[in-house]
């Protein structure tokens, strides 16, 4: 008898719908047969989900059992498989009705989980995913692990039933048991996030630093502190979550579903409510801060997706791990190739970054003197290509803190404060750019920055003037446009003028400190 279950797999951080058959005929010489694509623990299925029906108390006749997932060209991975085919391996021998999983038409349940040798019904990674398609493809409902209830229940009009083992997964879909559906509030869990560690008020001095993160973070530019030991680049860059603005649901989604592909959602979180912000470590491999690997996985570009990236100690990096960060930067996406397949996960994250002037650290110190030589001030530097470095859209020197701010007391520039203003412009640009696909001035480009970062003639002498002396690439020249376009929202300002382009120039150290002298 023939027997159907719906299931999905996972391409990238999108669901695809898997239709799950068992043919299962007591003809013949016994036998069990996979195939459809499936991958090394899909396979292993066969060993657990055969125990997992002995010990639940359930008995198959001897015969030979086909199992397909289909379609056949799509690759399958995980153990997510095994509930759902435990079910149909117990529909197709007749212990249950096949009617009960409904698989054709309107209707039928989705399933997902992994069984344990006992029958006990394990997590899997990537269940948000799938009740969004399971929500589309108009189910009947949902049964995954308990443990992953929650999380399948932040879609809306999606009923999802968590299980602890195969046998109440059976009652369930027999009608033996008539359990509630899970419920989430996710109004209550937006109101119930944990505020961030740190205020931008415990950092003493260092005014013009907090004015690039105001800037910045309501545009959505990239930046880059340069400074000497102990100037408060690495506190400053903690801070930054504290001033970022709330996730929208639509968002909160999105990283939500990267964390489950990636087997990273707090096992009592439903919803990511806040940005993310990584911080690597500079030993990082390419794969691990792009994604990649045998079964690919998201990675460190991805998990900050609507966040931030912040990389410490930029030149310790490898270059060639530096290298791969050109595509997700002004793609904000990233595609893996393999020779099986190719996945593209979302990476529109804000790159932070914080280095030495020079490998000493004391270049630009005037309170230590500088034991580099030359050379190897230009090795150093080297470690981070022009390339790389035209694509970070600030690059601020943080001076030494003088004695006369470390006395002072905290600042009066708070965390809630910067965070007001900063929600103040994003708000501005949401309502400017709605239905043209972008959403920051980060992202403007083509003849959306043409018409928004639209210049006079004196602006445009002044611009010039700039391009020549520090030999600005057409990128530089575009992000100038770009972060100048945010500094007269923040101000107001309808266009821009040359107080904005000035200030804009200013925030690109690095052009600057590149220029021959004399």
């Amino acid at each position: 008898m023939i027997a159907k279950v719906r299931t999905a797999a996972l391409l990238g951080i999108e669901a695809q719908p898997v239709s799950l058959e068992v043919d299962l005929t007591r003809s013949g010489m016994p036998a069990f047969t996979l195939v459809g694509l499936a991958e090394g623990a899909v396979r292993e299925a066969k060993e657990r989900v055969l125990s997992a029906l002995k010990n639940a108390g359930y008995k198959l006749p001897p015969a030979r059992i086909t199992v397909n997932l289909a379609p056949a060209d799509l690759r399958k991975e995980g153990s997510a498989y095994d509930l759902p085919l435990a079910l149909c391996l117990l529909a197709a021998s007749e212990s249950i009705d096949p009617g009960h999983l409904a698989p054709e038409g309107d209707g039928g349940w989705f399933l997902a989980g992994e069984l344990s040798l006992d029958g006990a019904v394990k997590p899997v990674p990537g269940i948000l995913p799938l009740a969004i398609l399971a929500r589309a493809q108009g189910a009947t409902g949902l049964i995954v692990p308990s443990e992953n209830a929650a999380e399948a229940a932040v879609v809306q009009g999606l009923c999802v039933y968590g299980v602890d083992s195969l046998a109440q997964a059976v009652r369930l879909i027999t009608g033996e048991d008539t359990p509630s559906p899970t419920v989430v509030d996710v109004d209550a869990i937006w109101a119930g996030q944990a505020g961030c560690e740190g205020d931008f008020a415990e950092v003493k001095g260092q005014d013009h630093a907090k004015r690039a993160i105001e800037i910045a973070a309501a545009g959505g530019h990239n930046l880059l502190f340069v400074g000497p030991p102990g100037s408060g680049k690495t506190m400053l860059s903690q801070r930054i979550p504290t001033v970022l603005p709330p996730l929208t649901f639509d968002e909160a989604l999105e990283v939500t579903k990267i964390y489950s592909v990636a087997g990273m959602l707090e096992r009592d979180a439903a919803l990511v409510v806040r940005r993310p912000f990584r911080s690597p470590h500079h030993t990082i491999s390419d794969a691990g801060l792009i994604g990649g690997g045998v079964n690919p996985r998201p990675g460190e570009v991805s998990l900050g997706h609507r966040g931030g990236l912040f990389l410490d100690e930029l030149p310790e990096f490898k270059k060639h791990v530096l290298e791969v960060l050109r595509q997700p930067l002004e793609d904000g996406r990233v595609t893996i190739s393999r020779a099986a397949q190719s996945l593209t996960y979302p990476s529109d994250f804000m790159l932070v970054a914080a280095m030495n002037p020079c490998p000493c650290g004391y270049l630009t110190d005037d309170r230590h003197v500088c034991s580099c030589q030359p050379l190897s001030i230009l090795r150093y530097r080297s470690r981070i290509s022009g390339p790389l470095m035209d694509r970070i859209d600030m690059q601020v020197e943080v001076p030494a803190v003088p004695y006369e701010d470390l006395k002072a007391p905290r600042g009066t520039r708070d965390s809630a404060t910067m965070r007001a203003g900063i929600i103040k412009v994003r708000a501005t640009q949401t309502a400017r750019y709605k239905g043209s696909g972008i959403r920051l001035n980060a992202d403007l480009q083509g003849a959306l920055l043409e018409r928004w970062c639209k210049v006079g003639e004196a602006e445009h002498q002044f611009l010039e003037q700039a391009v020549r002396r520090l030999g600005l690439s057409a990128r530089a020249y575009t992000r100038v446009l770009r972060i100048a376009r945010t500094i007269a929202d923040m101000e107001d300002a309808e266009t821009i003028e040359i107080p904005h382009l000035a200030e804009a120039i200013n925030f690109r150290t690095m052009d600057r400190v590149n220029q021959p002298q004399g």
